[in-house]
């Protein structure tokens, strides 16, 4: 049987990354591609080198995500079966690349830098775990990274479901504050066109799912494998 690729999106805080996460224990041989994890690595080691926000957004079409990737020594592995990101040989944190102040980076930026040579970079890499796995692939316009997708899911929930669930997260944030943050960030998602709907798109609505086992047999509705654990 052809090992799949399963392109995963969806709204700021709807717990795309958490039912990705579990996707990989529930089907055999899968592997997590976070492409979101690459580009907030980028983001994320250019800004912790002194560069200002304001700078990048200034010159966001001169940079050429993979260009820097290189330059900042960022290397991509597969670690337990998902995406896990060095910079110089020691491991970036995940709880800095998810961070508000890199969220917002990455959804002020996202679209508007040169990623042309990441997304060939990303598809060769699709393309050789490929070949011996079958791929979850999370991240945004993840469509423009691998067209070649056997199912795109765009997992969504309402705003105050996502409000609730990122609170978990940014637990120095206030509820008013967490609401603000994702709602600015769903803006700038919008703006470059990242919550769009394709053709192939089964749009997955999560709100209602009290865990991400929930969450996770509503995606496994659509996405049809012979053997799930």
């Amino acid at each position: 049987m052809t090992n799949l690729v399963i392109g995963v999106e969806g709204l700021v805080g709807s717990g795309k990354t958490s039912i990705c996460r579990e996707l990989i224990k529930k089907i055999p041989n899968t592997i997590l591609i976070n492409g979101g994890n690459i580009y907030r690595s980028i983001i994320g080691m250019i800004i912790k080198n002194g560069e200002s926000l304001e700078s990048l957004k200034e010159n966001s079409q001169n940079i050429d995500m993979k260009k820097m990737m290189d330059q900042l020594k960022i290397e991509f592995k597969i670690e337990n079966n998902e995406t896990i990101m060095y910079c110089n040989g020691e491991r970036v944190s995940e709880e800095y690349i998810q961070s508000k102040e890199i969220s917002l980076a990455v959804s002020s930026l996202g679209g508007r830098t040169n990623e042309k040579s990441l997304f060939v970079y990303a598809k060769d890499l699709i393309d050789n775990f490929k070949k011996d796995y079958n791929i979850i692939l999370s991240g945004r316009g993840v469509l423009n990274i691998y067209p070649e997708c056997d199912y795109h899911l765009f997992i969504t929930a309402s705003l105050d479901e996502r409000v609730k669930r990122k609170a978990s997260q940014y637990k120095d944030k206030t509820l008013e504050e967490v609401r603000e943050n994702i709602i600015k960030r769903d803006e700038l998602q919008k703006e470059v066109g990242y919550y769009d709907i394709s053709k192939i798109t089964k749009v997955i609505d999560v709100t209602d799912c009290k865990s991400v086992e929930e969450s996770v047999n509503k995606v496994l509705e659509v996405v049809k494998f012979p053997t799930v654990v």
